[in-house]
């Protein structure tokens, strides 16, 4: 009898987390599923009124759903492929074995674990008219160019993914950092007896062995760019007219600001498919681990 139920054990030890997370997320997520289909939210104290496909069909007009979403992939090409790039070459720098090399570590970790909040407010007053970045390109240019970093719907958005790109890179450089040093100094040896030393090393052998970690980098910081809120909400709150307002920061407008709980549970659920999507991607396309390359 024991051992007939002994297939019951894994999921008993899953049972707390599984319970957990069906009330924190399933739920939730099955609730938001059922709204998006529904009118609901001008009045909570009243049950929702299903309406089909009807909040689908104003997406679908919504000049300012494409905007965000147009904002929010302008978001993903922009980040995407420096927080793929700028990482590497700086774990690589700091691998180095250098006398004080872990200060350096330290220093460019140190912004990821500065709270949003703090890190938006500061760049605010970096960014402002006469902040620190403004009174620096008036003393280069010797004029009194001052640029409207937060002001301008030309500059706005940019000037957010900056931050974005900011907070970032200590974070994706310590996982490439962790391929690195897996990868074994014998190869780099080897590589150097046939000719590849110098930063030609890195081409033919961290490279190749670095793509898993690469890839799962592109992936992470894809499906972060867009989800994010945070930049903009402290920055700049979607303004001016919409330039910086992301998918997310919209979602959060309609549901906390018009109080049209319905209509952005419909755009969340866009925005998860977008994001599942990306995950796909991941799972389909991924690279062989570093162990099967050497």
């Amino acid at each position: 009898m024991k051992a007939n139920l002994r297939w019951l054990t894994p999921y008993l030890f899953l049972a707390p987390a599984l319970l957990v997370l069906g009330i924190t997320v399933f739920w939730p997520a099955a609730q938001a599923f059922y709204l998006s289909f529904t009118r609901y939210g001008y009045d909570i104290t009243q049950p929702p009124d299903w309406v089909g496909l009807e909040n689908f069909q104003l997406l679908l007009k919504d000049r300012i759903f494409w905007k965000t979403l147009k904002n929010t992939l302008i978001y993903l090409v922009g980040v995407v492929p420096i927080l793929a790039i700028a990482p590497l070459v700086l774990a690589i720098l700091v691998n180095q074995k250098l006398r004080g090399v872990r200060w350096f570590r330290v220093a460019y970790y140190t912004p990821v674990v500065i709270s949003m909040v703090v890190a938006g407010i500061a760049w605010r007053w970096l960014y402002a008219e006469n902040g620190l970045l403004n009174q620096l390109l008036q003393w280069v240019t010797r004029s009194n160019l001052s640029l409207p970093w937060l002001t301008s719907p030309n500059f706005a958005l940019y000037s957010v993914m900056a931050v974005t790109v900011w907070k970032g890179l200590g974070y994706y450089m310590v996982i490439y950092l962790a391929g690195l040093q897996g990868i074994p100094n014998d190869l780099y040896e080897a590589a150097a007896i046939d000719g590849s030393d110098g930063w030609r090393r890195h081409w033919d052998i961290t490279l190749p062995l670095m793509r898993p970690y690469i890839f799962l980098v592109a992936v992470i910081s894809a499906i972060a760019a867009t989800k994010v809120f945070e930049e903009v909400f402290i920055m700049t709150r979607g303004e001016p007219r919409s330039s910086s307002k992301t998918v997310v920061y919209y979602v959060y407008e309609q549901a906390f600001q018009d109080l049209d709980m319905s209509y952005a549970c419909t755009i969340g659920l866009v925005l998860f498919l977008v994001i599942l999507a990306l995950s796909l991607i991941r799972l389909k396309c991924a690279p062989a681990s570093p162990e099967t390359l050497l």
